[in-house]
């Protein structure tokens, strides 16, 4: 006997690029889970041109654009009209504009849209006209979204405060665990003690700071490397040169699985303006490396629970860096026990949360027509 067809059997998410980063790698994680528990699944992607296209999930239907541009971007609504998908899925923050113009496009045609909260909706590095209108589009996502989800429960108060949103609307899911990856550590990692900085090249991670952190730091035999690729390669190189640090900087790119090199590392650096749920925080603490981490989002302290596996500093204290720098690079330094991260069944809980709000629409849309 066949299995009868769940409600949310057609997924349809979109990026803009596979350029590496996180929001990205989660989704490729999830659309793969999707697909090997038996759902439909298309991706929309501006351009498939970039490292993650290596991560492609087997199984999945990739639909290209021919733009990384976000007016470019529009065609999503046409597609989502011409795909007919029983749900759509929006990524992260960044991406929720599209979401809200395919709800305006498509009105009732629009199928029932599921956003993640991917980043810090309390933007601490905006000014204060920037800020002003950030809250108001804020308050407008629950008329074009039918569920948030949030990656910790931090974040799910953070939405109801931000967004307006009722916490019956919206649900924790972690990211999926990353798979481990074989033979994938950078035949450049330093030998001896050496801090680690994983990310991408971009005005968010602010490796400016934790350039002019290690530059400050006194012992000479630690090296830092990044791993990461983007568009503020050259500033970031620029500023090395600037701080003498050429012979004790890395910059290797992209790597598919930094967890060799996380592993290998005396400490990891997180120093962003903001953040959602960091998962490189979790992968670190997950292999028994510390972590320093600036206060980028309100789920950092949910995961660097106690000074015995890392430090959190405030964005901006130069100096408050630096010491907790040194503190886990002082030789000797015990390293905490590895603490195991959530998300195994990522996957299975988004495609529950699919069919609820499939189901969910349905019932409204019942209702509708028997008044």
């Amino acid at each position: 006997m066949l299995n009868p067809r769940p409600p949310a059997a057609h997924i349809l998410a979109f990026a803009q690029t596979l350029d590496g980063g996180g929001v990205e790698k989660a989704l490729l994680r999830l659309a793969g889970g999707w697909a090997e528990l038996g759902r439909r699944v298309t991706l929309v992607i501006g351009d498939v041109a970039g490292p993650l296209s290596r991560d492609l999930p087997d199984g999945v239907d990739v639909r290209t654009v021919g733009t990384t541009s976000m007016v470019g971007m529009r065609a999503i609504a046409a597609l989502t009209e011409s795909i007919d998908p029983d749900v759509l899925f929006c990524p992260g923050n960044h991406y929720t504009a599209l979401a809200a113009w395919t709800r305006l496009r498509l009105g009732t045609r629009c199928p029932p849209i599921v956003a993640k909260i991917s980043n810090a909706l309390d933007r601490r590095d905006h000014n204060a006209p920037v800020a002003a209108a950030y809250r108001t589009w804020l308050k407008w996502h629950p008329s074009f979204v039918d569920r948030l989800v949030a990656m910790s429960p931090a974040m799910a108060d953070e939405a109801c405060t931000m967004m307006g949103a009722r916490r019956d609307a919206i649900s924790v899911i972690p990211n999926p665990v990353p798979r481990p990856l074989v033979a994938t550590a950078p035949s450049v990692v330093p030998r001896g003690r050496f801090l680690l900085g994983v990310g991408r090249l971009a005005p968010q991670k602010r490796w400016d700071r934790l350039i002019d952190a290690f530059a400050d730091i006194d012992d000479r035999d630690v090296s830092l490397m990044i791993l990461g690729e983007g568009a503020e390669r050259a500033t970031i190189e620029s500023r090395i040169a600037a701080r003498g640090l050429g012979q004790r900087v890395l910059l290797p790119g992209h790597v598919d699985d930094p967890t060799p090199a996380i592993a290998r590392a005396t400490a990891l650096a997180l120093v962003s303006d903001f953040e959602g749920v960091p998962g490189v925080l979790r992968e670190s603490l997950a292999v028994g490396t510390p972590v320093v981490a600036t206060d980028s989002s309100v789920a950092v302290r949910e995961i660097v629970t106690s000074p015995a596996v890392g430090s959190v500093v405030v964005p901006g204290d130069a100096a408050g860096l630096v010491a907790a720098l040194e503190h886990w690079l002082e030789p000797g330094r015990s390293r905490p026990q590895p603490v195991p991260q959530p998300g195994e069944n990522a996957a299975a809980a988004y495609l529950d949360l699919f069919d609820h709000a499939v189901l969910e629409r349905r019932f409204r849309r019942g209702l509708q027509r028997a008044a």
